[in-house]
């Protein structure tokens, strides 16, 4: 008894706060045992309050401080849910800013190219991949600042013709496309000059040159307003620039091999010549209202859009048919079968196509234009 009477005086009393909470959410009134410790005054007190107003004011106030939390927590999480819709959209007007079509041939023609002077096994190292990795990074880089650069001055045609680019519908500002631009030229730049491969800031060097050219509207520039230099440019950037430079990248800087061009990259070339020239073409076609309208003056606005239409067709299936001819002269019959069935797949997919597009329906016509690009993906990747 008496051991339990000594833990009994020992035990500390309850938390005030705790105890009156119980007494509230149970309803029940608080008694002598509340008095005692100070959670309610006594009845009749100096105070002049009443015992029942007392009980009531702290209900009130515990009440409140449950509401506002509940309030708070929601406002958090519809204020995390608002950041992440807003991050969301930036990063959606970033990727269509940076055009990815142009982004996925330029990945896919760089990483082909690249793979053209490994001749076994052994080239495959922590050299060779360290090498490719520069010319892809500083070859993107200067991709999204070319195509940027050309939206950035292209805003009053692109609201136009593609109403739908970040610039052009407003959802990336004049000065962030400004950033972006100079941010990823210099990132370009600096990548080229650590690799201290030559043929890598060369190439970098030309295509910031032609891509600064293409689109600055200043005198003797903005050489897109002529049909023959703005697809010269297009098809000296990815047709020769990026196989002859990014090859000799490869073969001489990072493999430290002698500079003999193969018989694939010549035959790849040609190809994209073929292809530079249709997409260079060919992209004028939709567009062909908001160039007329502003003085480009494309091919499509001066031939017409079936005209330029039939021209790029007819250049595909000749580039298809020599590349068939070349892989039937092949004297390995596994690179016989492979070229010829592969080219005349997507030669007959071409025809195909072309055969159910409607010319005066400018979805359907920007449609077959990113088909195009699919093609020259497909094509490139089995140059290899």
């Amino acid at each position: 008894m008496q051991a339990a009477s000594a833990a009994t005086l020992l035990r500390p009393p309850p938390p005030a706060g705790a105890h009156a909470w119980r007494r509230l959410s149970t309803g029940n009134r608080f008694d002598g045992e509340d008095r005692r410790i100070g959670l309610v005054p006594e009845r009749g007190n100096s105070h002049g309050q009443s015992y029942e107003n007392h009980v009531e004011a702290m209900r009130t106030f515990l009440v409140r401080c449950c509401a506002g939390t509940h309030h708070q927590h929601n406002f958090d999480t519809q204020q995390f849910q608002a950041i992440c819709i807003e991050i969301a959209k930036k990063l959606n007007a970033f990727y269509r800013f940076c055009r990815p079509h142009t982004i996925f041939g330029t990945i896919i023609g760089i990483t082909s190219v690249s793979l053209l002077p490994l001749k076994s096994l052994n080239d495959f190292n922590v050299t060779a991949l360290w090498g490719f990795l520069q010319a892809l990074a500083s070859a993107l880089c200067m991709n999204i600042y070319v195509v940027g650069l050309n939206q950035l001055f292209d805003i009053e045609i692109d609201k136009v013709n593609k109403p739908t680019l970040p610039l052009a519908s407003g959802e990336l500002s004049v000065m962030a496309g400004v950033l972006l631009v100079v941010a990823f030229l210099g990132m370009s730049i600096i990548i080229g000059i650590r690799s201290k491969s030559i043929p890598l800031m060369c190439a970098l060097f030309i295509s910031f040159l032609l891509g600064s050219a293409y689109s600055i509207d200043v005198p003797l520039l903005r050489w897109k307003r002529d049909a023959i230099l703005a697809a010269l440019c297009i098809l000296f950037v990815r047709a020769v620039l990026v196989q002859l430079a990014f090859f000799s990248h490869m073969q001489q800087h990072v493999l430290k091999r002698p500079l003999a061009p193969t018989r694939s990259v010549v035959f790849a070339t040609f190809f994209m010549c073929c292809f530079s020239t249709v997409i260079a073409l060919f992209k004028d076609i939709p567009d062909v209202d908001g160039d007329r309208y502003f003085g480009i003056q494309s091919l499509t606005v001066r031939l017409g859009q079936q005209r330029v239409y039939r021209l790029c067709i007819n250049m595909l299936m000749a580039a298809y048919a020599a590349a068939i001819l070349i892989g039937a002269s092949s004297t390995n019959l596994y690179q016989k079968i492979i070229v010829v069935f592969g080219h005349g797949l997507l030669a007959f997919a071409l025809q195909q196509r072309a055969q159910q597009i409607d010319i005066a329906n400018k979805a359907c016509i920007t449609a077959f234009y990113m088909f195009i690009w699919k093609l020259q993906d497909v094509t490139v990747s089995k140059l290899t």
